[in-house]
């Protein structure tokens, strides 16, 4: 299983441009998400079993991405992810409001 292609699927359903790291598009608000750990997870006998995913989803948008939010995290967990974390950030450069959420999933 590639994961980058795994969640590019499980995003692209949402109806918001959605890229690898980085967005170059014209779109105000878009997606974007990186996997920033990949461990062996589940050893028997000294053999992995399992591979976890860390993925960080960001959301970026000039306006209220609430909803957006909301919906990431959905079709994150329906799609086998679990939940870690999130934060907001404003890019004061860029004058972005920016969601930083944080998912794991573990391929066994």
């Amino acid at each position: 299983m590639n994961i980058n292609s795994k969640v590019l699927t499980v995003l692209n359903s949402l109806g918001v441009p959605v890229n690898f790291q980085i967005y170059t598009g014209t779109e105000k608000t878009y997606i974007t998400f990186f996997c920033y750990l990949e461990n062996g997870e589940l050893f028997a006998d000294d053999i992995q079993q399992g591979t976890a995913y860390y993925i960080q989803v960001d959301v970026w948008s000039d306006k209220n991405y609430s909803s957006l939010v909301e919906q990431v995290k959905s079709a994150m967990r329906n799609a086998g992810f679990s939940f870690l974390s999130a934060y907001d950030l404003y890019e004061e450069d860029v004058k972005v409001y920016h969601k930083v959420l944080r998912f794991y999933y573990l391929e066994v």
